[in-house]
């Protein structure tokens, strides 16, 4: 079993994720399914290409805007994140490399966890795309990484 998966292509977000999650200690809590991951991440590129799904997840984290890109997979939460107001994880600004995020209703993390609405800043790191940067923000709150820590992290870089 999987914590978490992603389909991406070229876009270095599961290298990202395991680097930032290495950062802030590891996973967080427990993985419960041995069957299928309890987070599949879609990336922007993957999501374009229409790149085939698992069967099932717990959560889906996937672009805004993707019609019927979920239909064949079982989750049972989906978060979207993009440009759209619709979407869970948006951005809210850009000030340099700073991107700010912008997390529009409450998630669930993997283990249980509530993450409330707020907004957070990210460093966009170089040849990194804005959605590929939500989408490593959108994984890393989903297994257990709290907004603070990501805060703290930008923080500590900038010293």
């Amino acid at each position: 079993m999987e914590c978490f998966q992603v389909l991406e292509v070229g876009e270095g977000i599961e290298r990202t994720i395991l680097r930032k999650l290495a950062v802030h200690g590891g996973l967080r809590g427990r993985c419960a399914s041995e069957s299928h991951p309890a987070l599949l991440v879609v990336s922007p590129r993957a999501a374009a290409r229409r790149i085939p799904l698992p069967r099932h997840c717990r959560t889906v984290l996937l672009p805004g805007g993707t019609g019927d890109l979920s239909l064949p997979l079982q989750a049972a939460s989906a978060v979207s994140y993009g440009a759209s107001p619709r979407d869970s994880l948006t951005l809210s600004s850009r000030e340099g490399n700073i991107l700010w995020a912008a997390l529009q209703r409450e998630l669930v993390t993997v283990d249980g966890r509530v993450v409330e609405r707020q907004e957070f800043p990210l460093r966009l790191e170089p040849g990194t795309g804005e959605l590929s940067s939500l989408a490593v923000a959108g994984a890393l709150l989903l297994l257990g990484v709290s907004p603070e820590e990501l805060r703290s992290n930008l923080a500590e870089k900038n010293r």
